[in-house]
């Protein structure tokens, strides 16, 4: 069971992936499996297949083999109960209310609810002052905080976050790890990638490393930090270029 009372759709078991474009394959056979109760950091160098990883997971891209598996008796309806924000959001060219408003519209959220839920996440994240204001026009960190936030309101039990906070300074960037501690503290299971090492120490509690497409180490962040098993996340992780 979940806090929201429905089985969890988690672990995420995910088994011989593949995904190929024009004629080159970019993620090629990797395994793992996704439990509850961690935040689990992607990690790698550019092109390594961090995001198309979560794409794959999250359902926006159709794998070339291998399976994304979620548990639970109604599996096939598993895409409601995870969301994902990206590393620039789109944003409606509407208020920031407005677009929470069209997320659970879209979602399915009958139309009395979707005011009241919208006003939460806005009030729960510190964004209420923001309601009346254009999404559009709203700085990166803002927009990134509401398009959190609007994940967040469709009550998610895995939130897919890539490069959340690639492009922002640093007080952005502590605001949306504190939403990340909140959401995580709700109960909701944090899948995310970054580039960013000081990032992952401060965030994760396991992490999966790839290179060229494979994925390399699956472990505990305290491991994997402290003892890597290959050479690659070892210059990894002294910020040496890999090829």
């Amino acid at each position: 069971m979940t806090m929201h009372g429905t089985l969890s759709i988690l672990p995420l078991k995910v088994s011989e992936l593949r995904f190929a474009a024009r004629g080159t394959e970019l993620i090629k056979g990797i395994s793992f499996s996704l439990g509850a109760g961690t935040r689990t950091v992607i990690m790698g160098p550019n092109g390594a297949g961090k995001s198309l990883t979560l794409r794959l997971c999250h359902g926006l891209l159709k794998p070339s083999g291998g399976i994304v598996g979620w548990a639970g008796p109604d599996a096939s309806g598993a895409v409601k109960r995870h969301a994902m924000v990206f590393q620039r959001p789109v944003m409606l060219r509407r208020t920031a209310r407005a677009n929470l408003i069209h997320a659970l519209s879209v979602a399915g959220v009958p139309r009395t609810d979707r005011k009241a839920r919208a006003d939460a996440a806005l009030d729960y994240f510190g964004l209420t002052d923001l309601a009346e204001r254009p999404a559009r026009l709203l700085s990166g960190g803002e927009q990134q905080r509401l398009a959190i936030a609007r994940a967040w309101a469709l009550k998610p039990q895995v939130l897919f976050l890539d490069e959340p906070t690639s492009a922002l300074d640093p007080a952005a960037t502590k605001a949306i790890e504190e939403m990340i501690e909140t959401i995580h503290a709700d109960g909701v299971k944090i899948v995310m990638t970054t580039h960013d090492l000081g990032q992952a120490r401060r965030l994760a509690d396991d992490v999966l490393f790839l290179h060229n497409g494979r994925l390399l180490e699956q472990s505990p962040a305290e491991t994997f930090f402290a003892e890597p098993k290959t050479e690659e996340a070892r210059a990894f992780i002294r910020g040496e270029l890999l090829w």
